[in-house]
């Protein structure tokens, strides 16, 4: 089960990375449909896949998939650094 600890970690993470210039706290569903993600997938391609297809839905914008990728490897790098300090 995630912590509390990891996921504000995680919303951190996506808040300053903004990749619509929003502003904090304006995509807070798109970082709960992203957190999900990061939950349910051990590779950073389908969290990536997953992110993409999140914005592409609530921006009409297709976001690039190697950022995408690139921000999914940062989180999965958090989680399985969560993982390992159990």
């Amino acid at each position: 089960m995630e912590s509390k600890e990891l996921s504000y970690k995680l919303i951190d993470v996506l808040n300053n990375w903004d990749p619509f210039n929003v502003g904090e706290g304006q995509f807070d569903p798109e970082i709960a449909d992203i957190l999900q993600a990061v939950h349910d997938y051990n590779e950073a391609n389908k969290i990536a896949g997953r992110i993409q297809s999140v914005f592409e839905f609530s921006f009409e914008q297709v976001l690039p998939y190697d950022q995408c990728l690139a921000i999914a490897n940062t989180l999965l790098a958090i989680k399985n650094e969560d993982a390992c300090s159990l």
